[in-house]
């Protein structure tokens, strides 16, 4: 099982053998008190991971090259002949997925409910999966941006993210977390011109943190980098948390993470530390902030 995981399923299936890829971390700490080492927490499945596997159940994602990408990686380690279920929700764009199997296999739609499309197939060309073909990157003034298929803001700056590095015009010192920190381009930006910030970078995303990883690397910076689902794995405190954070699970509107990022925030901040965060004017953290 692989793509958009959103429940246990993977832990209850009954099957010889199942095996769960996940690039959400809080969906491994989920998985992995039941599943063991039959789940993984990564954004390219590693071979030996897969290829005992002659079943594929795939869940659509919201983002159509996040599913290309992961696609082109899991039919490279499967045998000709496998079997491949896709599922997803009609709006998220699973009506693609023939589209973008073609070639590989051809899926047939077998079954539809509640808004959703249920597709199968076989495999009948492994793909050659090269990841250097999906990175995307681009420049902001002298830092380079790298991302992968999937993650916010991956091919230019967001209208958010620019607004908020447009506050941070005062000199900065101390600790500075990039909370949901997605490509890292926050984090870049503060690192290259605040020397002497020390950065922790933490997302839920495997491909965010990736992408986080090469974006600091290709700027010369060094920082923390932690998977984390909000503050779950973060022990430290900082003089500035920073973020532009997601209002979406899957496709999905969720306010949970940002709820728990500000209400837990002054156990994580120094005294006269400082939370600055930017969000869609119609987001309801106003209140949340005032509490």
């Amino acid at each position: 099982m692989a793509g958009d995981i959103q429940d246990e399923l993977g832990a209850t299936l009954e099957a010889a053998s199942v095996r769960v890829l996940t690039n959400q971390y809080h969906r491994w700490k989920n998985l992995q008190p039941t599943l063991g080492d039959n789940v993984v927490f990564a954004t390219t499945v590693p071979a030996e991971f897969i290829q005992p596997c002659d079943t594929l159940i795939y869940f659509w994602p919201k983002n159509k090259q996040e599913a290309a990408f992961q696609l082109d990686d899991l039919c490279t380690h499967l045998a000709v002949g496998s079997q491949i279920f896709v599922v997803g929700e009609n709006r998220s764009g699973v009506k693609s997925a023939d589209a973008i199997m073609e070639g590989i296999s051809t899926l047939q739609k077998i079954d539809s409910a509640r808004r959703c499309g249920l597709y199968h197939g076989e495999l009948e060309h492994p793909t050659e999966f090269n990841i250097s073909r999906w990175w995307r990157n681009y420049q902001l003034d002298n830092v380079v941006v790298n991302a992968l298929p999937g993650v916010f803001s991956n091919s230019e700056l967001d209208i958010g993210s620019d607004l908020l590095l447009s506050t941070l015009t005062e000199p900065m010192n101390g600790n500075v977390l990039d909370l949901a920190c997605g490509n890292g381009v926050l984090a870049a930006v503060v690192g290259s011109q605040n020397p002497n910030v020390t950065l922790t970078l933490s997302d839920v995303s495997s491909a965010a943190l990736d992408s986080a990883t090469a974006t600091l690397a290709a700027n010369k910076l060094t920082g923390k980098i932690i998977p984390s689902d909000v503050y779950s794995e973060i022990s430290d405190k900082f003089d500035w948390i920073i973020s532009n954070p997601p209002f979406h699970d899957g496709i999905n509107t969720s306010y949970n993470a940002v709820e728990t990022l500000i209400s837990h925030a002054p156990k994580y901040l120094k005294k006269g530390g400082r939370l600055r965060i930017v969000a869609n004017a119609f987001l309801p953290y106003p209140d949340l902030l005032d509490k």
